[in-house]
This record gives C-alpha cells, sequence and structure tokens, in this order.
C-alpha cells in the first residue's frame, strides 16, 4: 500500500478545502456576520494539516497510484473532506452539534441534501453558502478535482476516476485524465453559471441564485429556504431548475460531445432515451392522478408539480415544490419507485443509475427467452453494442447489494424507533443521495428529530451510496488479504 502517495494526495485535498472555505469566510464578512471566525479558523485548520502531509509525504520521483491505492484514496477523501466540512457547523454551534455537523457536510459532499437545520432561513448567509459550496465540490467528485489540480500524477488517474465514477463503465473525455477532469469541470461550471444568470433574470436573488444552482447542477438540494423551491412561487424558476436538473442527471461525456458540436452521441444513446422516457412517463402519472384526485389543481400546474418532483427524485436533487408526502398512495409509490432509478451514468447524480435498470431488464428479458431457446446465443445489448458479460454481472450484483444495504439500513432505522415508512424511505434517501423521504423525513421536515446513532447510520449510507457501493465495500477484503 503506497501509504506515502496516499497522505500526499489527502494534504492536496486539505488545502483545496481550505481555499474553498476562504468564500464563505468573504461572505460572512461581507455581511458582517457571527459565523467569520468560524470559517477562518477552519480554513487554517484544514490548511495546517494539508501542508503538513504536502511537507512530510511528499512522492519521491513520480506519484504512482495503483487501483487498491485507489479505493483507499477515494473513501479517506470523502471522510476527511466531510469531517472537515463538519469544522463550521461545530465551531458555530458549539460541540454537541458534532455529530449534526458530520451529518450535514457529508449530506454536502455527498450531494444527498438530507439537513438537520431546523430552521434554514435563520442561519447565516456564509453557512448557507458553505451548505451549497459542498454540494458543488462534491457534485463531481473531491478526486476528480484533486486530479485537475495535480499534474505530478502519472500513473493511476484512470485508476482514481474508475473507483469513483458513477456509472459501471469509465469513459475517457480526452487521452489524459487531468485534461478529462478539467474538462469535466469546466462544463460543470459553464452549465453553473448559465443557472445562476436564468435564475437571476427570473427574480432570484443573486446568492440564492449561486446557491440553488450550486445544488442544482450537483443533484445535491440544499435550498436556502424553509419551504424550498415552493417558498419562492415562481413558475419560472421551476421550470428553470426543471431543465438544469435533468442537464445534471445526463451523462457529461455527452455533454462534452454535444459542446463540441457533435449531437449524434447524445441523440442515440440508449441510456438517455431510456432516461427522459422515465422522466416523461412518470411526470404524465403523477400529473394526471393530481389533476383526477385533487380538484383544485390546474391541469398546467398538475403537469408542473409532477414534472418537477419526478425529476427532482430521479436525478437525486431532492428539491421540492409541494408536501408530496401529502399525495395520494398512488403518486408516493411512483416517487418511491424512482428513487430507485437515480440519474444517468456519468452524471452527478446518485442512486442506481438509469443504465443500471436498462441493463438488469434486458437481462430479465434474455433469460426469459432463454427459457424457450436454452441454445440460443443471446447477448445483453445497449443499442448495437453487446455488453461485456463481466459487466452484466457487475450490474446485477451491484443491484443485489444496493437492495441489501438498502434492507439493512431500514431495519436498523427501525430497531432505533422510526416507524417503517420513515426507516426504509430515509435508507432509500440517504443511500440514492435524494435527501427527502416520506413521513418523518418527509418534504416539510428535516432529519433533525433522529436520535443520534440513526444520523450515523444514515452518514455512512451517504457515503457508501456516493462511492457505489464496491469502493467502500471492497476495502474488507483488501483489509482481509493483507492480513
Amino acid at each position: 500500500m503506497n501509504w506515502r502517495g496516499i497522505l500526499f494526495m489527502l494534504g492536496r485535498l486539505l488545502l483545496a478545502l481550505a481555499g474553498a472555505l476562504l468564500v464563505p469566510a468573504a461572505i460572512s464578512w461581507l455581511e458582517h456576520g457571527p459565523s467569520l471566525h468560524a470559517f477562518l479558523a477552519s480554513a487554517a485548520i484544514a490548511g495546517c494539516g494539508g501542508f503538513a502531509l504536502q511537507r512530510g509525504f511528499a512522492p519521491i520521483g513520480e506519484l504512482r497510484i495503483d487501483r487498491r491505492d485507489a479505493f483507499v484514496l477515494v473513501t479517506a477523501a470523502w471522510l476527511v473532506a466531510s469531517c472537515v466540512g463538519a469544522l463550521p457547523y461545530v465551531l458555530i454551534k458549539g460541540p454537541g452539534f458534532a455529530v449534526d455537523g458530520l451529518f450535514e457536510a457529508a449530506s454536502g459532499f455527498t450531494t444527498t441534501g438530507a439537513s438537520v437545520l431546523a430552521d434554514i432561513e435563520a442561519e447565516p448567509p456564509g453557512l448557507l453558502l458553505w451548505r451549497s459550496l459542498t454540494h458543488w465540490l462534491g457534485g463531481m467528485g473531491i478526486i476528480v478535482l484533486g486530479i485537475a489540480i495535480l499534474p505530478k500524477l502519472a500513473v493511476g488517474g484512470m485508476e482514481l476516476l474508475g473507483a469513483e465514477a458513477p456509472g459501471p463503465t469509465t469513459q475517457k473525455l480526452t487521452p489524459r485524465i487531468a485534461q478529462t477532469a478539467k474538462a469535466l469541470w469546466g462544463i460543470y461550471t459553464v452549465f453553473t453559471g448559465l443557472e445562476v444568470a436564468a435564475l437571476v433574470i427570473a427574480g432570484m436573488d443573486p446568492l440564492d441564485a449561486v446557491n440553488h444552482a450550486f445544488a442544482t447542477m450537483a443533484t445535491g438540494g440544499f435550498s436556502t429556504r424553509n419551504a424550498s423551491i415552493a417558498a419562492f412561487g415562481s413558475p419560472a424558476i421551476e421550470w428553470i431548475i426543471i431543465v438544469f436538473m435533468i442537464a445534471a442527471g445526463a451523462n457529461f461525456a455527452l455533454h462534452f460531445q454535444l459542446l463540441r458540436g457533435r449531437p449524434g452521441p447524445l441523440l442515440r444513446d440508449t441510456e438517455f432515451r431510456a432516461y427522459l422516457a422515465v422522466i416523461g412517463a412518470a411526470s404524465l402519472l403523477i400529473g394526471a392522478d393530481l389533476v383526477f384526485r385533487h380538484y383544485e389543481t390546474s391541469l398546467l400546474d398538475a403537469l408542473r408539480l409532477g414534472t418537477f418532483q419526478t425529476v427532482t427524485i430521479v436525478t437525486t436533487t431532492g428539491f421540492a415544490t409541494a408536501d408530496f408526502d401529502g399525495w395520494s398512495s398512488f403518486s408516493r409509490s411512483v416517487l418511491f419507485l424512482l428513487m430507485f432509478v437515480g440519474g444517468c451514468a456519468g452524471s452527478t447524480g446518485g442512486s442506481v443509475k438509469v443504465v443500471r435498470v436498462v441493463i438488469v431488464a434486458k437481462k430479465l428479458a434474455v433469460d426469459l427467452k432463454r427459457l424457450i431457446r436454452p441454445h440460443a446465443v443471446l447477448p445483453v445489448r445497449l443499442g448495437r453494442m453487446a455488453v461485456p458479460e463481466d459487466v452484466v454481472n457487475s450490474v446485477t450484483t451491484f443491484f443485489m447489494l444496493f437492495l441489501a444495504l438498502f434492507a439493512t439500513g431500514g431495519l436498523l432505522l427501525a430497531m432505533m424507533g422510526l416507524d417503517p415508512i420513515s426507516a426504509f424511505s430515509a435508507s432509500a434517501a440517504c443511500l440514492g443521495n435524494i435527501g427527502p423521504g416520506f413521513g418523518i423525513v418527509g418534504p416539510t421536515h428535516t432529519y433533525v428529530e433522529l436520535p443520534g446513532p440513526a444520523k450515523l447510520v444514515l452518514t455512512a449510507l451517504m457515503i457508501v451510496g456516493r462511492l457505489e457501493l464496491y469502493t467502500v465495500l471492497v476495502l474488507l477484503f483488501i483489509k482481509r488479504r493483507a492480513g
């Protein structure tokens, strides 16, 4: 195990986080907020720790990271980021907020959007910006950022991206991994800037626009308002956020091709078409249900409400424009099932991912055909491409692991006193990095009422889910092998 290289990379991460902490510190200074000293102290702690690791574990020659090192580094990076991200909360609210601070920071970096802040609007602007900034940084990945600013990484860059890449396969956009990371961040930044401009034009305050653009493009869901997007009462703002949530939930490799004047891959992509089909079908079903069961809702309002809640759950963003926990059992059931779909591979979204759902469905169809034609060669195909058998097996295993962790998390929360609906929806919402669930963790509630042990369980689920299960679970086998 290359511990020297791992610690050096963690040092670079700490320095990056120290720089990021200065952004909300500047807002606190401009707003004369009480949180300025907390952010400066947090930045100093992260900066000193990062400087010490950089100086003490500087690589001798070229820095090389193999696949085993990558799994350890990625997991450690998200844990370190969550702990550093919790520092401002603890320094502002006191040591008793340690567990809640860790939960809030992990929820931010993993782009889950589950919150333990009871009155968001009472929090200082600097802290609200830090919440959204953790979304934005975590959305594309802490390690991808590290690769982009660490040109000394000669070998192993693809292993790092593969350990964190949101999908069954990793797709290079450019020949060098550093260029790939920079291309991803460039697209990400452009989309964020476009959304900020659109929201300001639609009437949102500039600081609110920045916060919500950070949360949208990261598919995170932290809002500056207690009522989330519903607080603005603007259909224009809702449609703008819908458009950018859909963009954030799509494969960024396809965005890269589109921006280079190649729309063909986007239009032909099987996963993207399935992604749009799921959004369209679920939006129409929920919209129709709202019209028939809530007679005061007009057709256009029902379509907007249904589309917004469908997109925010499918993309795992977690914003809310209505209390969907009060909708009919049918609409709630559709939304619950959407928690197990997620965005596209290569997006900032979480959960299972559309491509995995498609592959599992096609494998089921192939297996049924084999019952009739046992000797036929029937590969699983995505478009014209035959999916390798090892990828199909990996997807099937992932799906089973996801369901097993979801069930385990729900049972643990039920043991801690949560009712079944709250327990299992919270497990699905945190493992899938979605945010709101049902019951006491519904869209009009926060996770503040949960006991401390339950928050720790959900924090673990958020990190495991964000790292696509395997990255964390494989550490158990690395440890066993090392022993």
